[in-house]
């Protein structure tokens, strides 16, 4: 009998009934045990744009009931050498994102009271910056890779200091990121002034724009972020409109000329070797995904991100 909690299997119970946890997986109340444990986060109350991502950990956990366990692809294995649950839902303030960013940043340090790799579905990226500051409480200053249109460093949105695109500029001032270590991938769009992506460059961040990654295959781009990065604790945050519209409409803030999923699928299977110690995948909007294909695109980039975890195993 495996160790390892399993998916429930598409032959024993049909895909479209079952549990509604990430991959069908078992739900359970404590990290203990866990190697790896999926939080959602249903939260838009921190969205300058379009809303809707308080539903995004829903949708997200119908569209994974599609996935398979094995990457036949790369050939990893998770759920055969990683004990994987779903944590359920973090119980937010719907009408107070100062209030909400609290109670994230509480339950991700009782999360990580426990050995366990977290794995947050958004929800909307302010969710990232109370998750990076309990993460660093416990593993020190970060390394981060970001995947994004944006690269969310704003100082101030409506005189707020705390919103999803306000959340890496404050990560930097409180010393939670290691500058040279942070990574920022697929950035583009209009911006306020000259300085939008350049100032976070004077940090130390390194940044590539989307334009400079069209029609690039990214398996360089992922061996040279692994290397810059070494062995430092590293989380990963993936906006999923990093994605062109026309692979991912349903999210708050579309920019064109985006990253392809191929792209994505290629650049996250190339930063194997990272030391991860936790993830989010962020910004799926379902009011604005009529078809399911940007949850079901976000719930596969988070199997491929699943499938990088530090102790993996492949087959």
């Amino acid at each position: 009998m495996n160790e390892f909690n399993q998916p429930v299997s598409g032959n024993d119970l049909a895909r479209f009934s079952g549990p509604q946890t990430f991959m069908r997986l078992p739900e359970v109340d404590t990290a203990e045990g866990l190697d790896v444990g999926f939080v959602g986060i249903p939260m838009d109350i921190g969205t300058s744009w379009r809303s809707g991502t308080r539903f995004g950990p829903k949708q997200l956990r119908q569209e994974s009931a599609m996935i398979r366990p094995y990457n036949i692809q790369t050939g990893a294995a998770p759920f055969d050498s990683l004990q994987c649950a779903d944590l359920g839902d973090i119980a937010i303030n719907t009408f107070s994102l100062a209030d909400s960013l609290s109670i994230i940043q509480k339950t991700y340090e009782d999360i990580l009271k426990h050995s366990v790799i977290p794995m947050g579905l958004g929800g909307d990226h302010s969710m990232t910056l109370p998750i990076l500051r309990a993460m660093a409480k416990k593993h020190g200053p970060l390394a981060l890779v970001h995947v994004d249109a944006h690269a969310d460093v704003n100082d101030e949105m409506f005189g707020e200091r705390e919103t999803h695109g306000t959340v890496f500029r404050r990560a930097y001032e409180e010393g939670i990121l290691v500058p040279d270590k942070v990574w920022q991938i697929g950035l583009r769009g209009t911006g306020y002034t000259a300085e939008d992506f350049t100032e976070a460059a004077g940090w130390g961040f390194n940044q590539r724009l989307a334009a400079d990654l069209w029609h690039k295959p990214l398996d360089t781009l992922g061996r040279e972020i692994v290397a810059s990065i070494g062995d430092q604790p590293c989380y990963f945050t993936y906006d999923i409109d990093s994605l062109d519209p026309s692979f991912a409409p349903g999210t708050g803030t579309p920019e064109i000329g985006g990253l392809t999923t191929m792209q994505a699928m290629q650049l996250i299977r190339n930063l194997k070797g990272l030391n991860i110690v936790g993830g989010d995948l962020v910004e799926v909007s379902p009011p604005y995904d009529t078809t399911g294909n940007t949850a079901l695109t976000g719930a596969n980039i988070m199997f491929e991100m699943l499938s990088i975890l530090p102790g993996v195993k492949y087959r």
